[in-house]
C-alpha cells in the first residue's frame, strides 16, 4: 500500500502570534520536525496550506479539513491509496504511534488528536461534499465515515502558543540532563 503523507500547515497561528511552522524547537523548525515524525512511515511527503506546498481544498480558511482534503485528492490523483496526517504544530509523535496508524487496516485517529491521522484516499469525494456544509470538526467527520479511534503511546504536544513551546522546550531540556 502507499501511503502519502501530508503536514497540514495552513492555520492562521492567530494564538502563536507568528507562523507557528517557522517557530524553533531545539534549532529546528517545527515543520521540518512534524516531517521527520513521517519519514520512516510514508512514500512521500507534501505540505499542506502553505506557499509551494498544495493549496487548502477547496478553499483557504476551511481549518484542518481543507487540508486534510486537500492531500486525498493529491493522493488519489497520484495512486497512493492512504494518507497519514500530521499538523506542523505536532513536533513530536512516538514512533509506535506512527506505526500503528499507517499500518492500520482502514482509517484511524488518534482519540486525543483526531487530526493525527490515516485516511483512504477514496474519500477525497465524501469531504468534497462534507465541506459544503458547516461542519468543521474532524474527530466528527473521522467517526463519521467510521474511522477507528485509536490512543498514543505517549503524550501528545500541540504547540498552540508561545507558551505551549516554552513548556515543550523546557520539558525536553529536562530529559536530556
Amino acid at each position: 500500500m502507499r501511503i502519502l503523507g501530508a503536514i497540514l500547515a495552513g492555520g492562521r497561528s492567530s494564538r502563536f502570534g507568528s507562523d507557528k511552522a517557522e517557530a524553533m524547537l531545539e534549532g529546528r523548525r517545527l515543520i521540518d520536525w512534524a516531517h521527520d515524525c513521517m519519514a520512516g512511515h510514508v512514500d512521500h511527503i507534501v505540505v499542506c496550506g502553505r506557499p509551494g506546498g498544495i493549496a487548502d481544498r477547496p478553499h483557504p480558511d476551511l481549518g484542518p479539513l481543507g487540508g486534510i482534503n486537500a492531500a486525498l485528492h493529491h493522493a488519489r490523483d497520484r495512486g497512493f491509496e492512504a494518507v497519514l496526517t500530521v499538523p506542523c504544530d505536532v513536533p513530536i509523535l512516538p514512533s509506535g504511534t506512527m506505526r500503528r496508524l499507517a499500518d492500520a487496516p482502514s482509517q484511524a485517529f488518534l482519540r486525543s488528536l483526531p487530526v493525527v491521522a490515516r485516511w483512504d484516499a477514496s474519500f477525497a469525494d465524501q469531504l468534497d461534499r462534507h465541506l459544503e456544509g458547516e461542519e468543521r470538526s474532524v474527530a466528527r467527520w473521522a467517526r463519521r465515515i467510521g474511522s477507528l479511534p485509536i490512543s498514543a503511546d505517549d503524550d501528545i504536544d500541540n504547540v498552540n502558543t508561545p507558551a505551549d513551546l516554552e513548556r515543550l522546550s523546557t520539558r525536553r531540556a529536562g530529559l536530556r540532563r
